[in-house]
């Protein structure tokens, strides 16, 4: 069964759409990790509950983070949840390496 992929709101669905004009390749590797997201949603790697930053657990109400890994500066974030029809990966951001550890406090 595949995996429903989508944003976390309209904003960052055309942030990503936007992306492609100015960062194609940024915007194929996205691609590609939601392709892979939609086979298989665990396929990035879990954050452990006690690591998800407090922000994202408030802004998003979640109680799951999942990390994949794009270029070697660059994250995907996203959340699973299930639904009436099955699994979601919701997109919650995506940022280079320097804004990810500083979320992650490194």
């Amino acid at each position: 069964m595949e995996t429903e992929i989508r944003f976390v709101d309209v904003k960052l669905k055309e942030a990503f759409n936007s992306i492609e004009n100015f960062d194609l390749r940024l915007f194929k590797e996205i691609n590609q990790a939601l392709d892979e997201i939609s086979r298989n949603a665990y396929s990035g790697r879990q954050v452990k509950k006690k690591l998800i930053p407090k922000e994202f657990i408030i802004k998003y109400n979640i109680n799951n983070l999942w990390i994949y890994n794009l270029r070697k500066d660059w994250r995907l974030l996203y959340t699973i949840a299930n639904d009436e029809i099955g699994v979601l990966a919701i997109i919650l951001n995506w940022m280079d390496h320097k804004d990810y550890e500083k979320l992650f406090k490194f």
